[in-house]
């Protein structure tokens, strides 16, 4: 299922533009390969291996999720094994979390180890074909291996903000010893975390849109995903979930944002804005001359 779109590029060079904001701060804190540049960054790589090794166990016990059998959830089981079978990917692991938030998850370092979540809420909210739209999305996440993009962009962040931390405190060297710009130089060091995270955000939302439309070929169905999201808008809306330290870290991975967020808090969403989504499915669906299925 290859892509045939541009998200793919535009990920690869907000890619470029995070390691350039990390360079920055390597200059900044002394020119070349500072062995702080190259500590931070390897405690960075340590972080993403764990997070992206461990990325299913997080994820369902932020949200206090069990697995669920088939006698269970025999719709849930049907759709995945389905969709699964029409990508020649394996069955993964299905899960239901208590909570009346309507939203979804896919997660898991591939195919092999992947795991869907459903909350109760998105269960009682979604008809059949909706529900099929919304995990042909989250499979493709898996199949995409967004687990691992996301996991690398926010090591690289937070190399950037501890870098950053560091010039703060303990002065940057290329100022000291070449006479640079001091003013340059805070302005990077308060800058460059905020252009990191903006850098993150902008990966995950290019991801939902990637995983949107590869979801949508994949049920053939685009506006059963539309509809879907229409309804998730409103739910999420309706029923958001506290903003703890646990369901923050795992926010990214849901179909839908699942706090409510307004004004500037949408500039540091994870997601795209529903309309924008919405109206992208609907564009696919009149290229592929409506809905096929149902």
């Amino acid at each position: 299922m290859g892509h045939q779109h541009y998200n793919g590029v535009k990920t690869a060079a907000l890619f470029g533009a995070m390691w350039a904001v990390l360079l920055g701060i390597g200059w900044l804190l002394g020119g070349g390969t500072p062995k702080f540049l190259l500590l931070f960054t390897g405690l960075g790589l340590v972080m993403t291996a764990y997070s992206y090794w461990n990325s299913d166990k997080i994820a369902i016990r932020a949200m206090r999720a069990r697995p669920v059998s088939e006698i269970e959830q025999p719709g849930m089981y049907r759709i995945v094994r389905e969709l699964s079978t029409a990508a020649r990917q394996p069955m993964p692991r299905l899960y239901v979390s208590p909570t009346a938030a309507p939203n979804a998850f896919a997660t898991g370092r591939s195919p092999k180890n992947a795991a869907v979540c459903c909350t109760e809420g998105i269960l009682g909210l979604l008809d059949e074909r909706e529900l099929r739209g919304v995990l042909g999305h989250e499979l493709m996440h898996v199949y995409n291996r967004d687990i691992l993009t996301s996991s690398v962009a926010a090591a690289v962040a937070g190399v950037i903000t501890s870098l950053a931390q560091f010039a703060l405190f303990f002065g940057g060297g290329s100022d000291r010893d070449r006479g640079g710009n001091p003013i340059a130089g805070l302005l990077l060091v308060f800058l460059a975390p905020l252009a990191a995270t903006i850098i993150q955000l902008a990966i995950s939302r290019t991801r939902e849109f990637d995983a949107d439309e590869d979801g949508a070929t994949l049920t053939n169905d685009p506006l059963a995903l539309a509809s879907a999201l229409r309804k998730l808008e409103q739910g999420t809306q309706a029923r958001p979930l506290p903003q703890d330290r646990q369901l923050v870290d795992v926010s990214h991975l849901m179909i839908a944002n699942p706090f409510r967020g307004a004004g500037m808090g949408r500039l540091f969403s994870t997601h795209p804005p529903m309309a924008e989504r919405i109206a992208r499915l609907e564009k696919q669906a009149g290229q592929q001359g409506g809905v096929t299925r149902y």
